[in-house]
């Protein structure tokens, strides 16, 4: 999407709530995850290529970079759980295991930081991770200093075994501990995800105030169905998280799955697609090794990424439903712009054709309106207010996407 380079002025309203105050994070964050590709694998015997190690991130780390995905804005490697050692050193402190991990945390971190990348790591706020390695229960202060001295820039803080009515002081005490640190660590929190399942409410402005994202429900699965329950999970509970969303405090719907074995090619663009409308976390798990090139196209597309990414932060909204469970999402972008998406999750077997009227897609602040499609940026034509809006859409999971500008605001925008 080409933004046009203007002088703007934008003013915000802001809420009585606060983000964390770390400075960090005031675009959804970027980056690559371990967990949903690679899971726990320990044995580097039996899989030398694919166990949680040193030699696995410093690969993918490379393929970040030469790949193109660090310039696109994926910046962060993280680590999930299982790189652990078994106990804490003599003194307490965390270790890594040392046979998958012979060079230390540290020398890791300086080779990730040295071409370009940010480092991140997993703990768990209980007294041990959900694969059973140590938490950081009762070792938080030190924890958070040795993540500092490690130069972690990101910490994903899980929360298995520990007691969730500890968790509106606990994961509070951990932030605090990074921050006392005074080295910059991006704190990513399980804390509502585990109060959700339990049918607990969430303190969501005390969550924003605490960390700088958090997930919210389940775990992702490499399936459709499990990333479209994600999708109606925040659909159904909209109302609930977006006055919470936004620079520096992001909700999180959990890794993006392109690329790996269980989406389509129509539902991998609908899981990028619908995650730059929520202006979620980016984070991919995959094997950058053997990705092949149309999931590579979808996960770098320029327009999604600048959707995702857009100054405003605002969390998108399912605000209409269409024949055949077609829904439509919005999200608010600057210069006055908008970004829709059609999803069609329904097995059809054929693509159908819709009609929506732009009053229902809330256009008409303005008289008139250019449409543009998002993957490729093609102009759709240009639509009266009082017009219907008229889109194909493939079934089975698959997404029309598509954004909008006002002809009048882009003309005031250009006499600037």
């Amino acid at each position: 999407m080409q933004w046009s380079v203007t002088s703007v002025i934008v003013f915000l309203l802001i809420d009585g709530h606060n983000s964390l105050e770390n400075g960090l994070l005031r675009k959804p964050p970027m980056g690559w995850l371990t967990w949903q590709r690679f899971r726990c694998v320990t044995d580097c015997r039996q899989f030398p290529d694919t166990c949680i190690s040193e030699k696995l991130i410093r690969t993918q780390a490379k393929l970040l970079v030469d790949g193109g995905y660090l310039a696109a804005g994926y910046e962060y490697i993280i680590i999930d759980d299982c790189w652990l050692n078994n106990t804490r050193a003599a003194d307490g402190s965390l270790q890594p295991d040392d046979d998958r991990f012979p060079s230390g945390i540290r020398s890791l971190a300086d080779y990730v930081h040295s071409l370009g990348l940010k480092f991140g790591i997993y703990e768990d706020y209980g007294t041990q991770t959900c694969a059973g390695y140590p938490g950081v229960l009762g070792h938080l202060e030190q924890d958070a200093q040795t993540f500092a001295s490690w130069k972690v820039d990101y910490l994903k803080l899980d929360g298995c075994n520990a007691d969730i009515k500890d968790f509106d002081t606990g994961y509070p005490s951990m932030g605090h501990a990074l921050n006392a640190t005074g080295y910059p660590i991006a704190y990513s929190c399980s804390w509502p995800a585990y109060q959700e399942f339990s049918k607990m409410k969430p303190n969501y402005a005390a969550i924003s105030q605490a960390c700088n994202l958090w997930r919210n429900w389940g775990d992702i699965d490499d399936s459709w169905d499990s990333v479209y329950s994600i999708i109606q999970w925040f659909g159904d509970n909209q109302d609930r998280l977006a006055p919470f969303h936004g620079p520096g405090h992001w909700n999180d719907p959990d890794m993006i799955v392109v690329g790996n074995y269980g989406l389509s090619p129509g539902q991998s663009r609908a899981q990028m697609a619908l995650w730059s409308i929520i202006a979620a976390p980016l984070i991919l798990s995959v094997d950058l090794r053997a990705i092949s090139e149309w999931a590579r196209e979808i996960i770098l597309n320029k327009n999604l990424i600048s959707i995702n990414q857009d100054p405003l932060g605002q969390m998108g909204r399912r605000i209409v439903k269409l024949d055949g469970n077609v829904e439509i999402w919005s999200k608010t972008l600057i210069d006055d712009r908008t970004a829709f998406v059609a999803l069609f999750p329904q097995p059809y077997g054929t693509p159908i054709q819709l009609s929506v009227n732009l009053t229902n897609l809330g256009l008409g602040r303005f008289d008139e309106y250019d449409f543009f499609e998002t993957f490729h940026g093609e102009f759709l034509g240009k639509y009266h207010k009082n017009e219907r809006y008229s889109f194909t859409i493939n079934p089975s999971g698959d997404v029309h996407a598509f954004y909008v500008e006002s002809a009048i605001a882009k003309t005031l925008r250009f006499k600037v």
